[in-house]
This record gives C-alpha cells, structure tokens and sequence, in this order.
C-alpha cells in the first residue's frame, strides 16, 4: 500500500492526461517541493464537499496519480507545475496533517491492457480525432493513439464538457470498454454520435 499526499481539486485527472496548477497555499508548495525533490507523485481527487482553498476538502475516494513533469517558479510563493496523469488509485484511509495537507493509504490499480478500439466505438475516435485537429495535437498527450481504447476514452472524458460527478464515475470506471459505453451512451442522447 502506497502512502500518498493527496490534492483535492474541482477538476478530474485521467491516466496520461495533462494538469496545468498554480501553486500558492503552503501546504501545497511544501508538498510540491517534496515531490520535485524526491520525484514522487501526489494523488488528485474531485472535491466532494468543500473547496479548493481554505478547509480541507473531503475528496471522492478514487482519484489519479500526478506527476510534475516541469515547474517553474515565476515569483516567490508560486510554483507553476505540468503534470501528467499516471494511475488510478482507491483511498483506503486519509488523515490531515497539521498544515492542512491530506495524506491517504491507497491502493494503485493495475494499468490498463492496451485495447485495441472496438469497431462499435469508431465513431468516437472519429470525434476525438475531428477536436484534435480543431485544436492542436500540443494541447493532448503525445503520443496521439486513436487506435487505442484507453486513450481515446481517457481523452473524451477530459475534453468533453461533462458534469465532474460524469467524469469522475468514467474514471471509477473498469476499464476502457466501460468507459467507452457511457461515453457513446451519453453522447447518443445528445445526437453527437450514432
């Protein structure tokens, strides 16, 4: 069992995915500074009741492993972090520190088996790859894998403008093929896919 500092957040992080944060509150830049020291991940789980500043906020129990990637520090008491999605894992137990900071006991799932998409979710790699070109590859983990089920559906649930609570229950989720059905099943309703 892996021991974790964890960051809430109104905002859901998925395997490979890209996190841009501006990190300001104490708590956060000593827990930054220990994960750019050690090159340790932090955990990033939706906020459930609170916010993101102030109190701290009681995180759903399933959330994502981030890992800075690059940093800045523009000024004194701000640290500017990229990050990237690495794996989902359960929260056992969490406790607060006296700074305000979560730490949790979790348990890491197993990656995911690289899928090869299955013929009935074309469509989706077909939206997936329309909004890519729209908005530039650079702003999507490189590299692109249309092919693959997990990135696609891991990719869709990030852009797409979906309730986090949707989002959060694609990244509870039991793999690609899952995620893929509710993602084609929501966007049915909405007439965006056949």
């Amino acid at each position: 069992m892996d021991e974790i500092a964890i960051f809430p957040l109104h905002s859901v992080l998925f395997p490979e995915g890209l996190l841009a944060l501006k990190i300001f509150e104490q708590r956060y830049l000593d827990m930054t500074k220990v994960c750019i020291r050690d090159d340790a991940p932090f955990g990033v789980c939706l906020i459930r009741d609170g916010a993101e500043v102030g109190a701290p906020a009681v995180p759903y129990p399933t959330g994502c492993l981030a890992r800075i990637v690059q940093w800045d520090m523009p000024h004194l008491g701000l640290f500017e972090l990229s990050c990237r999605g690495e794996r989902v894992f359960r929260i056992v137990e969490h406790w607060t520190l006296a700074s305000g900071l979560l730490r949790a006991h979790v348990q890491l799932r197993e990656p995911p088996a690289r899928l090869p998409l299955a013929h009935e979710h074309q469509p989706l790699s077909e939206l997936l790859d329309r909004i890519i070109h729209k908005f530039g590859s650079e702003h999507f983990p490189a590299p692109v894998q249309l092919e693959d089920a997990d990135w696609v559906a891991c990719r869709l649930a990030e852009i797409l403008p979906l309730e986090m609570t949707f989002k959060q229950k694609l990244l509870e989720s039991e793999g690609a093929p899952e995620r893929l059905k509710l993602l084609r099943e929501f966007l049915r309703t909405r007439s965006v896919v056949v």
